[in-house]
């Protein structure tokens, strides 16, 4: 089983410019099931065969879309997302990188309560290998099916992460990028909630970073309500107080977003920390070896 998308997921692509359509291609490729692109002035196009329409919700009305994954330019992602919302797509996921914080602000309040999920922006999608269905810029050779759940706010890490447990012969259930920017739509504790309850997910992997308080607040979920084992990774620890990283969310400005802080909070929970990125998928093997699951 996986969550978010899976074999029932009928994909439309926002911004069917050049990284939109490659993705779209490789997306087919994989086994995913696209059923609409948007341009505002290519409609009745065609794009490798998927059409073209104007509008979400005109794609929506006729192709039954149910995810869609965007590409547009930052200045008018938001605006994107927006239109994705008021026509009620259940999963929206923003690979767009550099939104305004402002305008993630207003996405964020737009969206709390309704019925559209975000993933993103500044991510790397989500992919359920198992389904073969791929919504994001993943490399689709690394993943294996299986059943252990990824989350990461580093893209970079995802891929780094499903190579060494698919070397370890250790597939993957769903992979989920909730993206690096200060604003995000679900947050790592909400994805752990999800691959937690998932029957068919027997373990969690969880890719953090500097900056901010969202580690511990997973590891406080993890501490009260998963039973599953959980490794761990904080990206960053040698980042001095004040530096901004890669993503914009990585910056320390508190005790809360230093990587000390990060992984006492995560071993007080229970779950195992590496302490480096090439030890991830060996941990994890270390971990379901002891608990009986592999």
């Amino acid at each position: 089983m996986a969550v978010l998308v899976d074999q029932n997921t009928r994909l439309m692509v926002q911004g069917i410019g050049t990284e939109g359509a490659n993705h779209m291609r490789r997306s087919i490729a994989y086994g995913t099931n696209v059923v609409a692109a948007i341009h505002p002035r290519r409609g009745g196009e065609q794009q490798d065969g998927v059409d073209i329409y104007t509008t979400v919700d005109e794609a929506v009305r006729k192709t039954g879309a149910n995810v869609t994954i965007i590409f547009v330019p930052a200045p008018f992602a938001a605006d994107a997302i927006l239109e994705a919302a008021a026509a009620k797509v259940p999963l929206i996921v923003c690979i767009t990188e550099g939104i305004p914080v402002l305008d993630m602000v207003m996405v964020k309040k737009t969206l709390a309560g309704g019925p559209s999920t975000l993933i993103g922006p500044n991510c790397p999608g989500v992919i359920s290998p198992g389904t073969k269905t791929r919504v994001g810029i993943m490399p689709g050779d690394v993943f294996l099916p299986g059943k252990v759940g990824v989350v990461s706010r580093s893209g970079t890490l995802v891929y780094e992460v499903v190579a060494q447990l698919t070397d370890e012969g250790i597939g993957q259930s769903t992979c989920i990028g909730v993206g690096g920017d200060p604003i995000i739509g679900t947050t790592q504790i909400e994805a752990v909630r999800l691959l937690n309850e998932d029957p068919e997910t027997n373990a969690i992997v969880m890719v953090g970073e500097i900056g901010g308080s969202a580690e511990q607040e997973a590891a406080r979920y993890i501490k009260d309500h998963v039973k599953k084992p959980v490794v761990a990774f904080i990206a960053g620890a040698t980042a001095p107080e004040g530096r901004r990283m890669g993503h914009a969310g990585a910056i320390i400005s508190g005790e809360d977003g230093k990587a000390e802080n990060k992984k006492a909070a995560l071993r007080a929970a229970g779950a195992y920390v590496s302490d480096s990125p090439a030890e991830i998928g060996s941990t994890m093997k270390r971990a379901l070896k002891e608990r009986g699951l592999l």
